[in-house]
């Protein structure tokens, strides 16, 4: 445990935010106007584990300002780095050689993106942060929170942040700094998707009880500056089809943003079959085919990362809150799978949560429910969006083209509001075949001019870890990945990690084993999702250490 090193700096505050993505600070930002217009003074701590704010925060992104009218009604005035509205839509179905552009009328309305922007979603949290600061949040990026900590009765009463300075072999180095107990009235929980001490909190207070199990991505992104003749500000193009095949799940997308930048990414649903599956060549491959290609051709590649999605919907949520904290954003599941967005729907979250919390506080109650905070969520426009769009997900589960006809179905005719709601029952991890009942999938080598090896991309995320620290990503049993992930599976890990954290090599005695190249991590926790085993487990490192992403 992190306090046998040690005794720890305890800092008391009102609320305490783990996470400064956007539902993160937009909890903070709207505790402290409520204190403002109530003329109560309440204290806001915010912990970052990214080396600043908007270093881990990886999106497509195309917003619905909805819910930042909401937060920030003046944000233009303020300077908000959202200036490029989304000017066409196109959805194109690929074969191998074609493209199929469904006419924008039969569209559901989901994909329609009038009144709303392409942006940088990183962009935006370091502005979202600025805003907090000025507002009297403290925020401290470069500090992971390591530990929940619990009172007497189970209930959250804070977090303690990581230790620093702590050696490979577990032992604290010259430059050991232990970490510091922040403890709070209540703390809301914002790591985003597959959050490591979400996924504790689940675990003690089967938060996830009654609920379907929840539909992850891998969503794998590169960031371009295109030739200004092929550049379209405002353009936003999703593709389905190939290179998937219809029983996989998955597509993607190229938004064109500012200063001749596009954004390209690729997302392949983490219930894929084939073990021989590489998200990352799936993307890469994607690139060249003929309809695509004409937008990167003479353009240069600036960036690339990759981070999973949670967009099980309305029945994946957990429960919301529990004695002393409260799920918000991407931790609990707040994206809208159907329209291909979680910005608004983390934001929104976020404010919510707030005012519950804030309520909770000024009226002296301490480190109990907030039930307000799922109360006000179920009245809210939040939560109907998403129950309009709860079949996506499901519906999508049973393959492209029975999956879009029966969700455009869901959609148009019914309005959302269908007489049924689809369950999912099996988790990610669970849909793996062996691979002797699978095909090995042959990817073309890259060009070096439109599809790239893995390592030149991961050099593109500017990720970097302290080199002696203990690893963050630990086997439950060593011998599982040989014995039966290798054995049985081919080693999915060496393929699904966008990363190249994993590679089985031969040791001198001729036997196989799992490296784990830790410093390669993008955090994206794809690793924690799909194995098969569930026998990966990540666990945050050092503060500071991961993905530098600019304007992602």
């Amino acid at each position: 445990m992190q306090h046998q090193l040690g005794p720890r700096e305890v800092m008391e505050y009102d609320i305490v935010i783990v996470g400064g993505g956007p539902a993160g600070l937009s909890a903070a930002i709207k505790l402290k106007q409520l204190a403002l217009k109530k003329g109560n003074d309440i204290s806001v701590c915010l912990l970052e584990k990214g080396s600043e704010l908007g270093a881990h925060i990886l999106s497509g992104a195309v917003m619905d300002p909805r819910a930042l009218d909401e937060l920030l009604p003046d944000w233009k005035e303020l300077g908000a780095p959202v200036n490029t509205p989304v000017s066409e839509d196109r959805f194109l179905f690929l074969t191998e050689t074609g493209a199929l552009k469904t006419p924008n009328l039969m569209l559901p309305g989901s994909f329609r993106n009038d009144g709303n922007y392409v942006i940088s979603l990183a962009n935006l949290v370091r502005w979202l942060g600025l805003q907090a600061e000025a507002l009297g949040v403290d925020i401290f990026p470069g500090f992971a929170a390591a530990e929940v900590l619990y009172d007497d009765a189970g209930s959250v009463k804070g977090v303690a942040t990581g230790n620093m300075g702590i050696g490979r072999d577990g032992k604290p180095t010259e430059a050991f700094q232990p970490g510091i107990e922040l403890h709070a009235n209540y703390t809301l929980f914002a790591e985003g998707v597959r959050g490591h001490l979400g996924r504790q909190l689940n675990q003690k207070y089967g938060l996830d009880k009654g609920r379907d199990p929840q539909a992850y991505s891998i969503g794998i992104k590169e960031l371009w500056e295109i030739d200004p003749k092929m550049h379209q500000p405002g353009l936003v193009i999703h593709t389905a089809g190939w290179p998937l095949d219809s029983n996989t799940y998955g597509g993607s997308f190229i938004y064109h943003m500012e200063n001749n930048q596009v954004a390209a990414g690729f997302t392949v649903g983490l219930s894929y079959e084939n073990p021989y599956l590489s998200p990352f060549e799936e993307f890469q491959r994607f690139k060249l085919h003929p309809a695509i290609r004409k937008f990167f051709v003479g353009g240069k590649r600036i960036s690339y990362g990759a981070r999973a999605i949670a967009a099980g919907g309305l029945q994946a949520l957990p429960e919301l809150a529990f004695d002393g904290g409260a799920l918000i954003g991407c931790e609990a599941g707040f994206m809208n799978g159907g329209r291909i967005k979680g910005v608004h729907t983390a934001l929104k979250s976020g404010m919510l949560a707030a005012e519950a919390a804030f309520d909770a506080v000024t009226k002296g109650r301490r480190q109990d429910t907030l039930d307000a905070y799922p109360q006000a969520f179920r009245s809210s426009w939040l939560y109907e969006e998403l129950y309009r769009a709860r079949n996506f997900k499901p519906w999508m589960g049973k393959g492209l083209y029975v999956g879009t006809l029966m969700f455009g179905i869901d959609q148009v005719l019914f309005g959302g509001k269908a007489p049924w709601t689809l369950r999912r029952k099996r988790a990610d991890h669970e849909y793996l075949r062996p691979a002797a009942q699978s095909v090995p999938i042959a990817y073309p080598k890259p060009d070096g001019e439109l599809s790239f090896d893995l390592m030149s991309s991961l050099y593109l995320s500017g990720t970097s870890h302290e080199e002696n620290q203990p690893n963050h990503l630990t086997l439950k049993d060593p011998s599982i990945p040989v014995k039966i992930n290798l054995a049985v599976y081919d080693g999915p890990e060496a393929r699904y990690c966008p990363a190249g954290v994993y590679e089985f090599v031969t040791g001198e005695d001729g036997a196989k084993r799992l490296q784990i190249n830790a410093a390669n991590c993008v955090h994206c926790k794809t690793c924690d999702i799909k194995d098969p085993t569930q026998n990966i487990v990540w666990i945050t490192p050092e503060g500071g250490g991961g993905p530098n992403y600019p304007n992602m």
